[in-house]
Order: C-alpha cells, then structure tokens, then sequence
C-alpha cells in the first residue's frame, strides 16, 4: 500500500479532528489577494493588481461596488456588486470556484452580467483576497450566509 500501513490510513482518515484538517489542506488554496479595498468605510474604491488581469476601461470598472459584510463566525467578508445591467430586475448570487478571489473574477462578472443581462453578486470566501478568518468548510458555510444577507438587504 505504498509505505502506509492500514493502521496509519486509518488514523490519516478516520480519527476526528484530522478529517477536516486534511480536507481544509487539500480543498482551500486561496491565491495572494489580488486587489484591495480603500475606504471600505463608505462603498470602497477598489484597486487591481497586474494579476487581476483587468480586460475593460474605468467606466466598466466604475461599475463595480466592493464592500464588506461580516459572518455569524465574525469574520470579515469581502463582497463585490457588479452593476451589467442597471435596468435589470435579477442579480446572479455568483460563488467562485478555488484558487482565485473577486480581483481575479472581476472581468468575468462583467462579462457574464452583460452577456446574460442581469446584476452580479459575489463574495470571496474567509481567508481569500481581502475576506478574514482561514478557510475552512465551517466558514465557507456561514459566508455563503453573510453573501446571501448582505444581497437581500443591500
């Protein structure tokens, strides 16, 4: 069994805490932030970085409101409203895959929103871009809460 004995297999997989431990390691890979937040007082300003790899001018980039909200685990959670469409009735709750964070997805918003016709919403998890806290599938919970709160009463 390629050097582990069923013994250690076990114990690598099966004794609580370590489960989630190892599922934390394998499933989280938050990127160096991408962006930041100035003024995240008010509706912040939000500056990109070269690897953000922005693909529009600064009236698309005008359009996007960055802010933060915070989780019931009292984490500060980074959130980004990105206006497409200002007449549309719908936003599209966006979560975003692993490894990146809203800096990086930002153009992809703008395009998705303006291709469908409809507002974007997303948020980076706790422990990715500006967002608090470590990753972790409890915390990756109550931020997909803070998101869903901070849409519906913003």
């Amino acid at each position: 069994m390629n050097g582990f004995s069923l013994g250690e297999l076990c114990w690598l997989f099966c004794c609580p805490p370590c489960p989630s431990r190892i599922a934390a390691k394998l499933a989280f890979l938050p990127p160096e932030p991408t962006y930041t937040v100035l003024a995240p007082e008010q509706r912040g300003d939000l500056h990109l970085s070269e690897r953000a790899d922005w693909q529009y001018s600064q009236r698309e980039l005008d359009a996007v409101e960055v802010f933060f909200s915070r989780t019931a685990r009292d984490n500060r959670l980074g959130c980004m409203f990105v206006r497409c469409a200002p007449s549309s009735r719908y936003t599209l709750l966006f979560s975003h895959g692993n490894a990146v964070d809203l800096g990086q997805m930002c153009s992809f918003y703008i395009g998705l929103g303006s291709r469908i016709n409809c507002n974007i919403f997303s948020y980076d998890y706790s422990g990715y871009g500006v967002s608090s806290g470590k990753p972790s599938e409890k915390n990756l919970y109550a931020d997909i809460d803070a998101a869903w709160q901070a849409l519906r009463t913003r």
